[in-house]
């Protein structure tokens, strides 16, 4: 007999090699029906994997990232099988499951193209195979037998893959005709899988290497039950009235040019004034705590990355170094503000009376993302930082830590970010040659950061192998309107880049100490937060933020003048505010200033004209009545105040 500890401590004799799924049916048989999958000892299993020895477990289902993890793996190689079947000698790269539903790299041989308009045959074919109820079946293979397997099917694919793993555990699982080499954890059966919606067809190149083969990638997600599935497409398709690109370009906030080069924004006005006014707010809140504004360059020599160990870790996504006529001279497009601060510290001596100093940029850095990575405003190969950095001492480290904790918290009150968490990323103990400086140091920088969360009375979750290079950090993750999480602001506890610059402070007892360095950017990225913030108001912004805050509707082209003066009036109260004075009818404007997202309309006419009053539309709400003109301004001021509270 083994002993099986539940997550509320409980524990329960069963006998040796008992399994999940006999442990859930044990407990009751709808729990049975709902398991997904099974953690057993802080490992995901399958559910009839025999247990061997004492564990401690807990039971996953839909209502678990960890089940839908398993339900979506199982469903990319559902997916693989009805391929295989439809397309005799197709190959097989990777099949993951992702935050929303799962995807299969293919090559489905010369010739032959798959497209969106063979989605539902295939479709059919997985619902075809689901309803046989085949077990998904794990089996252990040395890697011999696993190179012989795949080279006798002709995929190089997987056997590259395998070429590149030790000789460890290796598994396959099986599903009907259908053997894949995978990890798993897998469902019981694929009779679960009730409801399939494949999306999209894509290219994606193998490994992420844009000068191998390019395979064919399918995008699919399933569901136990068909409501689960239509509340998810209802759910699509409001993200895609959110995406920010279709948004950002129907606003005109942003655009790309292929002649300026992938991944890289042109802000147009609209879009620079907003993004500005975010600037603009942040810099008077770090005014208020006291930061100091600098400006760097967006170059840098090579030699001060090298020292900073950008060059070693970020290499290989940087752009190419820039040769000047000088021997050996290189100079490289920042990855990372921090270097140049380093520097202007160091530009003189520091008393620990001095201390903390605070520089704040708003720096562009650059990276060179894959191609296929790039998308809208979220990835992009040119990003502004609302970057700054703290040199303190080290008494000091977690007061000013709970000071940014503060700034991102007055950020998402104000921004309307209400649903978010907390996490503290620390170094994957057992590869810590990814990153930099002693154990001594991280261990004191992680500390930190975790008494500083629990003294602000902080709810956090902990990751492993989530730091930066050179410190734990702590990320929030904010979920938008449709539930989706982002990772925006950053805070980080950094030991390691003042002894590689060499920095320094006189201290009380007139010797030299090293100070501690904060790296925060609460807003992470200008160019992410932008695109976030619309695809969270679905463009509709705060009225403070609003790109454009009033438009005047003049009834037909003979009350334009009239239009006119309510402009002149309004900007004098700095009001944006602007005209449609088309010759169109004022059901045609009024239809176009709500797809604008432009917050008031103001109509006016003949009535309007002869009282020197307004009618006042409210977007998205309709009517609000006439209003003399001091009356709205009053208002719209009114309401302005109130967000600004």
């Amino acid at each position: 007999m083994i002993i099986i500890t539940f997550p509320d401590g409980h524990k329960q004799e069963f006998p040796e090699g008992v399994t999940g799924l006999e442990i859930a049916r044990s407990i009751h048989p709808a729990l049975a029906k709902k398991a997904l999958a099974i953690s057993v000892n802080g490992d995901t299993w399958d559910l009839t994997r025999p247990i061997q020895q004492d564990s401690e477990i807990r039971i996953y289902t839909w209502d678990d990232e960890e089940g839908k993890h398993a339900f979506w793996h199982s469903s990319a190689h559902l997916m693989a099988e009805a391929l295989e079947a439809l397309y005799p000698g197709i190959k097989f790269g990777i099949g993951p499951a992702i935050d929303h539903g799962f995807y299969y790299d293919v090559d489905p041989g010369e010739g032959v193209v798959i497209t969106e308009a063979d989605l539902p045959r295939i479709e059919q074919k997985m619902k075809e195979l689901a309803r046989q109820k085949n077990t998904y079946q794990r089996k252990v293979v040395s890697k011999e037998e696993a190179l012989d397997y795949f080279k006798s099917k002709g995929d190089e694919y997987k056997v590259e893959l395998i070429g590149e793993l030790e000789d460890q555990e290796i598994t396959f699982y099986t599903q009907g005709n259908f053997t894949d080499l995978c990890r798993g954890p897998h469902l019981p059966d694929t009779g679960s899988i009730k409801a399939i919606k494949l999306l999209n067809v894509a290219g994606a190149y193998w490994r992420g290497d844009e000068h191998r083969k390019q395979m064919t990638r399918i995008y699919g997600i399933t569901f136990p039950k068909q409501s689960l599935l239509e509340e998810y497409l209802a759910w699509l398709e409001e993200a895609k009235k959110r995406d920010h690109r279709r948004i950002g370009k129907d606003l005109e906030l942003f655009t790309f040019s292929q002649r300026v080069g992938q991944g890289l924004p042109l802000w147009l006005p609209k879009g620079a004034q907003l993004r500005e006014r975010l600037e603009n707010f942040l810099k008077k809140v770090q005014k208020d705590y006291g930061y100091q504004p600098v400006i760097t360059p967006h170059i840098g020599q090579k030699e001060l990355y090298v020292t900073s160990g950008h060059y070693e870790k970020y290499g290989k996504d940087s752009f190419k170094p820039i040769k000047t006529p000088v021997e050996g001279e290189e100079f490289l497009l920042k990855p990372m503000n921090c270097p140049h601060h380093c520097e202007i510290y160091r530009s003189k001596p520091h008393t620990y009376k001095e201390l903390p100093i605070r520089y704040a940029e708003f720096g562009t850095v650059y990276r060179y993302e894959q191609s296929g990575e790039l998308h809208g405003l979220t990835r992009v190969r040119g990003f502004t930082q609302d970057d700054a950095h703290i040199f303190c001492r080290p008494d000091q480290l977690k007061e000013e830590f709970i000071k940014v904790i503060d700034i991102v918290f007055l950020i998402f009150n104000k921004l309307h970010f209400e649903n978010f968490t907390a996490q503290i990323s620390l170094r994957d103990p057992e590869d810590k040659e990814k990153y930099i400086g002693s154990d001594e140091n991280w261990e004191r920088a992680e500390q930190a950061i975790i008494e500083a969360c629990a003294e602000k009375g902080l709810e956090t979750t902990t990751v492993r192998g989530e730091a930066a290079f050179y410190g734990p950090k702590l990320d929030f993750m904010v979920r938008d309107a449709l539930g989706r999480e982002w990772q925006l602001g950053t805070i980080q506890v950094d030991y390691n880049l003042p002894e590689r610059f060499d920095l320094e402070y006189i201290g009380a007892d007139d010797k030299k100490h090293r100070p501690v360095m904060i790296h925060r950017a609460p807003f992470g990225s200008m160019e992410r937060f932008v695109a976030v913030l619309i695809e969270h108001t679905a463009g509709k912004f705060p009225l403070w933020l609003a790109p454009d805050q009033v438009i005047i509707l003049p009834i037909s082209e003979k009350y334009n003048d009239f239009a006119k003066k309510v402009l002149k009036f309004l900007n004098n109260y700095d009001i944006r505010t602007l005209i449609d004075e088309r010759n169109e009818k004022i059901g045609k404007k009024i239809r176009d200033s709500e797809l604008k997202k432009i917050p008031y309309l103001l109509i006016v006419g003949e009535k309007e004209q002869t009282n020197g009053t307004v009618s006042v539309r409210k977007q998205g709400e309709g009517d609000m009545g006439s209003m003399k003109m001091e009356d709205f301004v009053h208002f719209l001021k009114e309401k302005i105040e109130k967000e600004n509270e």
